[in-house]
Order: structure tokens, then C-alpha cells, then sequence
């Protein structure tokens, strides 16, 4: 297990003896969870902090009508709780499920409060509290100043990046897709057809060809 955490950034420079230790005390330990999994119930306490190290996951929301928001999703590498764990409020304010199999390091806050005294540790949680606070950032610029077709071409252009193509595949279902925009499946559709429509987009189950950005070189 040390190797394992040797090879994430958050613990590539602590001493090992160090991580030993917490492992030994139980501070650090690893669990999997399979897809489908709630790991954290919204409103109950943030007692650790998680490192995700393989699958996906996703921070939630219910709507008054029981649909869901998907409010923030988290990938390899990212840090579940770490600001919340020493917040006065420091209780979920959303659930955190599995949209894959995924392998979570849990950290007691006690382990935390000991890693804090290691100046490298420090800046990679630094950074981790800010990626988490950039990505919430945008996703209430998504809600609150852009129309769903904005979204969804930014959306697609991140695709397109990613996918270096002009001819991507969803990772998600469309039904996920809804929840990440905060729309109902109705509405997406109807956006996809009408983009479908005037040209934007051609689409065929998961795979969506981009025609808005013109003909690739």
C-alpha cells in the first residue's frame, strides 16, 4: 500500500515511516465500493478525507420533484471532504455515489492534522482545495449565466479536446448528461434534436459528430 501512495501527488514526497505509521493506526486505510454505492449520505458528519484512486463518482442533489442534480463529479486523483473536515459546518451537504467501481484511501482527520506538518503535503492539499473550489465555481456560472445550449456546446468542445476528435463518444448516459446540466431528460432532448436540426450536431446513440466547428483538416 505504501507504493500505492508513493505514487499519488499528495504523498510522493512524504517519508514513508511517516505513512507506516497511519497505516499501522488505521488513519490511512483503503476500501472499494461497487457501482451504484452511496459512500457519504447527504447531511451526515465528514469524519475523513478521500482520495479517490481508480472509478467515478458524483456529488448530488434532490430536486422538490425527487430528480436529480448532478452537482460536481469526481475522477482519479481527486479529494472528497477535505473542505468540509475542519469546517464548522462540516456535515455533507450532498451525496456522493458511484457511477462506476471505484477504490477509495479514507484519511481520518486526525491523520490529516499529522500530514499538515509536511510542508509538500500542504501544497497539494492547498491545490486540491482549489481545483474542487474552481470546478464548483464553474458549475454555478453553468446554472446561474448560460442556457443549456451554451452548456452543451462547452460541453462538447471539452469532449472534442479530450477525444482529440471531431467525433466524440459520451462517457455518461444521456440521463447522467441531464442531471449534470440540472435539466429534466426532456428538455436535453429536445436541445439535441434541435441541434441536430440546424446542423450542429449529428448524433447516433453515444457518438455525437461536432459539424459546428466545420469541416476537420
Amino acid at each position: 500500500m505504501i507504493k500505492e501512495l508513493m505514487n499519488l501527488p499528495l504523498f510522493d514526497r512524504i517519508d514513508c515511516e511517516t505513512l507506516e505509521h497511519l497505516i499501522q493506526e488505521k488513519q490511512i486505510y483503503k476500501r472499494s465500493y461497487g457501482k451504484g454505492a452511496t459512500v457519504h449520505e447527504q447531511d451526515t458528519e465528514c469524519s475523513v478525507m478521500d482520495v479517490v484512486c481508480c472509478g467515478r463518482l458524483v456529488a448530488y442533489s434532490l430536486t422538490a420533484n425527487g430528480s436529480e442534480t448532478v452537482v460536481f463529479e469526481f475522477g482519479t486523483g481527486s479529494v472528497i471532504g477535505a473542505n468540509l473536515l475542519f469546517g464548522g459546518q462540516n456535515r455533507y451537504p450532498m451525496s456522493i455515489y458511484c457511477i462506476d467501481s471505484c477504490t477509495l484511501l479514507h484519511i481520518s482527520k486526525s491523520g490529516i492534522e499529522t500530514l499538515l506538518k509536511e510542508h509538500d503535503f500542504v501544497m497539494q492539499f492547498v491545490q486540491a482545495l482549489s481545483m474542487n473550489s474552481q470546478g464548483m465555481n464553474r458549475k454555478i456560472a453553468m446554472y446561474t449565466q448560460k442556457s443549456l445550449r451554451e452548456n452543451m456546446l462547452d460541453y462538447l468542445l471539452a469532449l472534442s479536446t479530450q477525444q482529440k476528435s471531431q467525433s466524440v463518444l459520451l462517457p455518461v448516459t444521456k440521463k447522467q448528461l441531464a442531471d449534470y446540466f440540472g435539466v429534466q431528460r426532456p428538455s436535453l432532448f429536445r436541445e439535441l434534436k434541435r441541434m441536430r436540426e440546424e446542423g450542429l450536431i449529428e448524433i447516433a446513440n453515444k457518438k455525437i459528430d461536432i459539424k459546428f466547428l466545420g469541416e476537420p483538416r
